[in-house]
């Protein structure tokens, strides 16, 4: 009867499971984490070191999170505990932003749908509700957040809306107003009809749009020249709307003019022959195919220089526009489409109010806050350029009927174009002149003093730098009022008489007294005279009720976080966001912080890209392709969500998908499976058993030399904030080095050898630290899988935790280039041995690798000397020889100088570790096993 030795061979013992079933016990952890206060331990245990601060860009408190979320939190938790793994004191306050439009936006839907004006109901109810609504996001998003494994100060999160933080930011407004950087001024800025508020240039996105076009005559009244008398002066614009605001024409004086006479048109044209016009000398044959003239003759040829002192009259002369509307040179016009010359109207471009300006033009308001002409403006009052809900309106059509009635109209059109949009309503948008409050770029040298800072700051990657320094360099003054009700008051007064601010430290600190004690709602609902003192007569003074910029808001979070916190320090060592936030919170915090300390409030500034799908498409619920956080998490776990953070470049955009992730699957499972084997091969470990390095086979002390490598590779890839290069390194690691390799070869002697035996004592001592070393480098990434991984291997006490321990510290004695490049040559080696053997299993003529006999013709052995092929190759026999290499041996091209023979191997099946060796039968207790093997058991059974 056959013995039964499976008892006598170490197989390995573990309850780490090899199904890993995440999303149930992923909330077991959290609650354990939680139950146990490990970021308290870990702050305890972290007092006195260097300290690491990702200052968190506050996420918006209105919806569940979506993938974008989830890929920021995620990264943003990696680089935590990475740094935090390296030793240092890696602190993390998440925060949020409550104030704003989208927020207010929601409320007012609500009114709407009740048939009520939320300007009916009072300020302080309506922003109680708007206050409500975010608190409800915000626990809702925490708990979301949570459930990724982001760890952090959860419990004391910086909110926008905190009354501290309000005060705050009422103080930074007044460090601006102290410094002379804040000021009033009338400039055009980009206005949303629905919202009905100026916006920001990071609250603009740019979208398809098709816009209706018009070429207009201006009929020179007084021409500078002869050539000019009785013609008229071609414009082009996209915006019919704007006519009734022109009070000028903009001309290129580098630039040749032509005076042309049409002498034949097409069908339906607007043109009359033997009119005269004036183009863009090199716009002529565009413009005459545009409006259908078929035959021209040049009269006359001028340089732009001599239009000046021409005066036309606006094409709707005689119904209300009774003014002379001048020529005048702008650097801003080109040849590159239109007519050469720009219609300008003062209320309703940059350029024009520019140019307006520096000629003595005023503005003339003509369109109201809700996108219709207000009721000065002659024939189309109460006319809309937008409807309130975005739509275009009846004032394009009613101007370009009213131009071609008076004969104005040379020819009307479409164009299909990049166009400003709301990112929030996704409506158009307007240029429109209004009062506003400014942050001066250039009062205290503030855009000098941001280049500089941008200069100083480490940018990841790099080409972040260009891309901020491009924006600074061109922006215009920065425009922090919105004319809305919930955000921060710009909580200043202005004197009635002279228009201006009223500069007074002492009454911007009561204001913020007054903030920290009662909420920004205290500024609309208390007298002046509370905050004036007794030094001013409230009567004198108006409140400005205008709200700050959202963007001035979280761009001040450095302020009442970073510098207010007794666990953070100021600057943050690093910020984290999206590409996009290079002219969003990036660019907000750097102005707001420069121009009130001098300096970015961050050393360093990491971007990510953008989550598609597997097209590369955006997400969007019209196309069904949206993959939902909250979805990957029930079904597979949060850690496949990190691991996916990780193995994309997430320097670029990202995709994400069902094939995507479950490619992630399939990684998480090899990762999972390379913990488990260790902690089984680990059973009964201890310290006792460990082995000194200098004592270890060669195959052992190769591992160490891939341990220190890698050790090397985490240190790097966590300062560069390199997290890809980690995934691939460990997943390398793990399943090539190995699975594929160490554990392949080592489970001979693991298993069969007697457990006092140097050789097995030598792999449990390194599975030991590769078990180490693994679980702590995959802690910051697979921080619930490592952390099960941690327990199973050391216990489950409270105070026990992967996250409480640092990047282990290996020694530099470990690295071996002479020993890796000999073992790379054993590796190839043995790539040859399992090809020529597994085309012997192919053909039937054999069945395990240790039935075989292999003869490896080599044209050295010096590499080969001192080594057990057999174990290496896994079989039972192996012979070196340096003969030639006989016919039909097996070879591969990318490994010269090797060639393999496969034969049966001589002897009997040893019938516990399977090897087939002659020694088998020669043992008298034990025939049916090798002389190891029966001395392992003889071994076990004592």
């Amino acid at each position: 009867m056959a013995v039964d030795y499976r008892p006598t061979v170490f197989l390995p013992q573990t309850d780490f499971p090899m199904k890993a079933e995440l999303p149930k016990r992923e909330p077991g952890l959290l609650e354990r984490w939680a139950r146990t206060g490990l970021y308290e331990r870990i702050r305890a245990k972290s007092k006195g070191r260097e300290k690491f601060v990702l200052h968190d860009g506050p996420p918006y408190a209105n919806g569940n999170l979506h993938m974008g979320h989830a890929l920021n939190k995620i990264l943003k938790d990696i680089v935590v505990r990475s740094q935090q793994m390296l030793g240092k004191d890696s602190v993390y306050v998440p925060g949020w932003d409550c104030h704003g439009l989208p927020i207010e936006w929601k409320i007012e839907e609500k009114y709407r749908a009740a048939k009520q004006n939320k300007d009916d109901v009072p300020i302080d109810q309506f922003r109680r509700e708007c206050r409500a609504f975010a608190e409800h996001w915000v626990d809702v998003q925490r708990t979301e957040f949570k459930r990724l494994g982001v760890m952090g100060d959860w419990d004391n999160p910086y909110l926008t809306m905190a009354y501290a933080a309000e005060a705050q930011i009422v103080r930074e407004i007044g460090k601006f107003l102290m410094n002379g950087g804040l000021f009033q001024g009338a400039k055009p800025v980009l206005w949303s009809v629905v919202e009905q508020t100026a916006l920001a240039e990071a609250e603009v996105e740019y979208q398809d749009h098709t816009s209706r076009t018009i070429h207009v005559r201006f009929k020179v009244v007084t021409p500078s020249v002869p050539a000019l008398a009785g013609a008229s002066v071609v414009i082009w614009t996209t915006t019919p709307w704007t006519m009734p605001g022109n009070r000028a024409v903009a001309y290129g004086a580098d630039f040749d003019y032509a005076v042309v006479r049409v002498d034949a048109v097409a069908d339906g044209s607007k043109a009359g022959v033997g009119e005269t016009l004036v183009l863009g000398a090199a716009l002529v044959e565009p413009v005459a195919k545009e409006v259908g003239i078929t035959g021209w003759t040049v009269l006359a040829t001028l340089p732009g220089s001599e239009l000046a002192g021409t005066l036309t009259a606006h094409p709707l002369r005689g119904q209300g526009y009774d003014f002379d509307v001048p020529l005048l040179p702008g650097g801003f016009v080109t040849t590159d489409a239109g007519t050469g010359f720009v219609h300008i109207a003062p209320g309703h471009g940059e350029d024009d109010f520019l140019l307006s300006q520096a000629h003595g033009i005023g503005v003339t308001e003509t369109v109201a806050a809700d996108g219709s002409y207000v009721d000065r403006v002659p024939l189309f009052a109460g006319k809309r350029v937008y409807t309130p809900y975005g739509k275009p309106g009846d004032a394009n059509p009613a101007v370009i009927e009213a131009l071609d009635a008076a004969g104005g109209l040379l020819a009307a059109g479409s164009l299909v174009h990049s166009y400003p949009h709301s990112w929030r309503s996704k409506a158009p948008l307007i240029f429109r002149t209004t009062p506003q409050w400014f942050i001066s770029m250039e009062t205290n040298d503030l855009r000098q003093v941001a280049l500089q800072a941008i200069s100083d700051t480490r940018w990841v990657p790099p080409q972040g730098e260009n891309r901020i320094r491009s924006m600074i360099e061109s922006r215009p003054d920065w425009c922090i009022s919105r004319q809305r009700a919930w955000g921060v008051p710009i909580a200043i007064f202005v004197d009635k008489k002279t228009r201006q601010p009223l500069r007074d430290q002492r009454v911007v600190d009561r204001i913020a007294a007054a903030v920290e004690d009662e909420g920004a709602d205290v500024w609309f609902t208390a007298p002046a005279a509370r905050f004036l003192g007794n030094d001013y007569n409230p009567g004198d003074y108006e409140k400005v009720t205008d709200i700050v910029d959202v963007w001035f808001d979280s761009g001040s979070t450095h302020s009442f976080v970073l510098e207010q916190r007794p666990d953070l320090m100021w600057p943050a060592s690093l910020y984290l966001e999206g590409s996009d936030q290079h002219r969003g919170w990036f660019h907000s915090s750097l102005l707001e912080s420069c121009g009130t300390r001098g300096r970015a409030p961050y050393d360093a500034v990491l971007t990510h890209g953008f989550v598609l799908d597997e097209q590369g498409r955006k997400m969007s619920k019209s196309l069904g392709n949206i993959t939902a956080p909250q979805d990957v998490i029930e079904g597979s776990g949060a850690d496949i969500l990190r691991l996916w953070v990780v193995a994309s470049d997430y320097y670029e955009d990202l995709r994400i998908g069902k094939q995507i992730l479950g490619y992630q699957v399939d990684v998480y499972r090899r990762l999972r499976n390379t913990l488990r084997y260790l902690l089984g091969a680990l059973s009964g470990f201890s310290a006792e058993e460990r082995i000194d390095p200098a004592k270890m086979p060669e195959l052992e002390r190769w591992v160490l030399h891939r341990l220190k490598e890698l050790d090397i590779v985490m240190r790097e890839a966590t300062d560069a904030f390199d997290f890809h290069r980690m995934y691939v390194e460990l997943h390398q690691f793990c399943s090539v080095d190995l699975s594929a390799f160490y554990f392949d070869i080592r489970k001979d002697a693991l298993y069969c050898d007697r457990p006092d035996d140097p050789r097995r004592r030598a792999v449990r001592t390194v599975m030991d630290l590769v078990f180490d070393c693994l679980a702590k480098w995959l802690a910051p990434i697979l921080c619930f899988t490592a952390e099960e991984a941690w327990l199973a291997r050391h216990g489950s006490a409270p105070d026990t935790s992967v996250h409480l321990e640092v990047f282990p510290t290996l020694p530099d004695a470990w690295i071996a280039p002479d020993l890796a490049e000999r073992w790379s040559r054993i590796r190839d080696l043995r790539r040859v041995v399992t090809g020529a053997i597994e085309l012997e299993r192919a053909a039937k003529r054999l069945g395990s690798s240790l039935q075989a006999s292999v003869t490896l013709f080599v044209d050295s052995d010096e590499v080969l000397s001192g080594l057990d092929l057999a174990e290496i190759c896994i079989v039972s026999e192996a012979t070196l020889s340096l003969a030639p290499v006989p016919d039909g041996a097996f070879t591969m091209a990318d490994v010269p100088g090797i060639a393999v023979t496969v034969g049966l191997a001589p002897g009997e099946k040893c019938q516990r570790c399977w090897r087939v060796l002659p020694e088998v039968t020669t043992v008298a207790a034990h025939p049916d096993l090798c002389h190891r093997c029966a001395d392992a058991v003889d071994h076990h059974h004592a």
